[in-house]
């Protein structure tokens, strides 16, 4: 999230001016209205998660001191329902987490400041919510990077990647992670990965610890087979090597660093195995994201033990060099699950990877995937770009019955989970549709460079359709069987010179493919 944040945000509390008409009521009624009675116990239940020090929010709603400036705006999106922020369409699904603002605390809101925004009787207040030390969740076990990392003012942002040291001794169930920025102005993402042991043996992994070229030094980048069987061979040896706090550098098939959704990753696996990719993760931030809590479906997340935890942190440069530290945190389940709680995001789920054109306010792409066995289907997550617009989730049953289980507009400052209020019972053989359009036109106020088009690729000024969502299957199913899809547009646009392409596809349809 960067300053363009605070801006859009700022932007969207005041847009509509303070002369919006609020919900009727009296002046005799709004005169006693004041914030320590009335106002503050909205805010502390609706506001105060984001809207604190160190929160996501550009500014603090924790006293009447820190709130008073912002009364007019606040009215406005409360009116409005601009705020607190919520995108689904409220005709389709239920979902646990959406707001709880009501129509009697919005005509308070709006009574409070039309009556002057008054203090009232400190005596009135409510004991002041509490933050375990600006957690969302009270975690058991805390890991992180182990020193600051420096991101500079200036730039077109980068992804970088930090081994922490794993604090399980043995498999454990967790029932809540919660990823925290130490500076959330300059995280675009993050996403909390334990590589599999086993999967040191597939190319797939092979390549992806190939990155750690020398894990300090510069970045090698990858474009021909014999390159990358070479690059493979020493990272087979290094990654046994991989220390607790180091840094591991990704590249992308462009030779740039680039993360879990560089290309070359992708296709490389796909080129194998025909079959689409799925990123292996066990929790994601994202600028609005909300604490991953398994809790309110009955499951818990199974962390192993054994290999490091792999911090990814996509880093946006806003104009002030900063620093950043991000931390994790875990609670633990209080038993073993019979339950477990799966992360599903598929890589490649696009039908198209053709360039966004100039101008286009609402291009279409969309991808389909097939469930091989019986789920829960518990939670979504939409993340684009600054070019996203919308996203809806569809299943269709083998019987053909069709379900929209979310529609929901895409805002790429607030980028939210949606938990459902009962588990959706998808069927083995059940097809999910997924389709999204993306706004490129000048109409789009976050949109950088409408006159230009947008191509795919992992960093901020281009584009992504990244459908993640959440399953509960029973403790023993492998999460690898879940679903499958077929990538979209394998011949598509690759971001690789074509005598690089052809000479990275003959690497990787060739020997270092052999086990």
């Amino acid at each position: 999230m960067s300053r363009l944040f605070g801006i859009v945000l700022l932007t969207a509390m005041t847009a509509m001016g303070s002369e919006m008409a609020s919900p009727p009521i009296s002046s005799d009624q709004a005169s006693l209205v004041t914030f320590d009675k009335d106002v503050l116990p909205i805010v502390q239940k609706n506001c105060q998660t984001c809207h604190r020090p160190g929160g996501i929010a550009p500014m603090s709603f924790l006293t009447y001191e820190s709130t008073r400036p912002w009364a007019k705006a606040i009215k406005t999106a409360a009116v409005s329902r601009q705020m607190p922020p919520w995108f689904a369409d409220p005709h389709i699904g239920d979902f646990r987490n959406a707001p709880q603002l009501t129509e009697a605390d919005i005509k308070t809101l709006a009574a409070w400041v039309d009556g002057g925004a008054k203090e009232g009787n400190p005596a009135d207040k409510p004991a002041d919510r509490q933050f375990a030390d600006g957690w969302r969740i009270q975690p058991d076990v805390v890991v992180g990077m182990k020193e600051p990392y420096l991101v500079p003012a200036k730039g077109a942002g980068e992804i970088q990647s930090f081994m922490v040291p794993n604090p399980f001794k043995e498999d454990t169930w967790v029932s809540s992670i919660e990823i925290r920025p130490g500076d959330p102005s300059v995280v675009h993402h993050v996403i909390v990965q334990i590589p599999d042991a086993k999967d040191k043996r597939t190319f797939n992994a092979v390549l992806q610890t190939a990155k750690c070229i020398d894990c300090v030094g510069p970045v090698i980048p990858i474009i021909s087979g014999q390159q990358a069987q070479a690059v493979a061979q020493e990272a087979a040896l290094k990654v046994q090597t991989a220390g607790d706090g180091q840094k591991i550098f990704f590249v992308n098939s462009g030779g740039q660093v680039g993360g879990s959704y560089s290309d070359i990753l992708v296709r490389a696996q796909e080129l194998r195995t025909g079959e689409g990719a799925f990123t292996t993760m066990e929790a994601v931030y994202a600028p609005g994201s909300s604490p991953l809590d398994f809790r309110f479906s009955g499951s818990a997340k199974l962390i192993r033990a054994g290999m490091p935890i792999r911090l990814e942190v996509h880093y946006t440069p806003n104009g002030k060099q900063t620093t950043d530290q991000t931390m994790v945190g875990f609670t633990l389940a209080k038993a073993p699950a019979e339950r477990r709680f799966i992360v599903m995001a598929p890589e490649h789920l696009v039908d198209s990877r053709k360039p966004i054109p100039a101008g286009d306010a609402n291009w279409e792409t969309k991808g389909e995937l097939t469930f091989n066995q019986d789920v829960d289907l518990v939670w979504f997550m939409p993340h684009m770009h600054l070019r996203g617009k919308d996203m809806t989730f569809q299943l269709i049953y083998p019987d053909g019955r069709e379900q929209t289980v979310l529609s929901t507009k895409f805002n790429f400052h607030w980028q939210l989970g949606y938990e459902v209020q009962e588990p959706i019972k998808v069927t083995k053989g059940t097809r999910m549709v997924v389709t999204a359009h993306f706004d490129n036109s000048a109409n789009n106020s976050s949109n950088p460079s409408p006159d230009q088009m947008v191509r795919w690729g992992e960093m901020t000024s281009d584009e992504m359709m990244l459908p993640w969502f959440g399953v509960v299957v029973d403790k023993d199913v492998q999460p690898e069987m879940i679903a499958t899809y077929k990538p979209g547009d394998m011949d598509g646009p690759f971001p690789m010179p074509p005598s690089a392409l052809a000479s990275f596809q003959a690497g990787v349809r060739g020997e270092i493919l052999r086990k």
